[in-house]
């Protein structure tokens, strides 16, 4: 499969405060370096009774995949985050078609972050942001400037950054989606 017919190219962010989590990822799925396919893909969700968020970045089918499996963590671990989250890493780390996927994962439960990456690692950051895919860099550094500068909740601060990402990585685009989870 050539570079050109694998589908990728997205921001996902996640600002979690004291009041809980804000997950918010743009729409667009790129084919290749230079062709967009897609505008309004939906790359966020609600897991797990409505109780855990999680958002996506990779390649297409890989993240699908990656995605199906941790929702079955969360229903066999009943919605435990951490545990799920480890147990999909072991998985992924001993089970040779996981292994090939291209995807990464960020999800939270209102409490905590968590990004599982291709190599089957699972990292809490330091502090409340997390970002992957390609514009996760621009996202990340544009929450970590509004967090420390401006007084904004966790979706204010996400949709900001977001949307600055959009006017710099060409392959992030502000058609957000956009989930807010409450701490429990």
């Amino acid at each position: 499969m050539s570079d050109q017919s694998i589908m990728k190219g997205t921001t996902i962010l996640a600002v979690l405060d004291e009041r809980g989590v804000t997950l918010a990822g743009d729409g667009q799925v790129t084919l290749g370096q230079s062709v967009v396919v897609k505008h309004g893909a939906r790359k966020v969700r609600r897991l797990y009774k409505n109780r855990i968020v999680a958002g996506f970045a990779g390649s297409t089918a890989d993240a699908f995949t990656l995605f199906e499996r941790f929702e079955s963590k969360l229903e066999q671990y009943k919605g435990n985050l951490s545990r799920a989250a480890v147990e999909l890493a072991k998985e992924w780390r001993t089970d040779k078609y996981l292994r090939r996927l291209e995807a990464m994962l960020l999800a939270s439960d209102g409490r905590q972050i968590l990004m599982l990456s291709g190599t089957g690692d699972v990292i809490e950051p330091d502090d409340g942001l997390a970002a992957i895919g390609s514009g996760g860099p621009f996202a990340l550094a544009a929450a970590r400037a509004l967090a420390r500068h401006a007084k904004l909740s966790s979706r204010e601060t996400a949709e900001a950054a977001m949307r600055i990402a959009a006017e710099i990585c060409v392959f992030t685009n502000d058609n957000l989606v956009i989930e807010t989870l409450q701490a429990e």
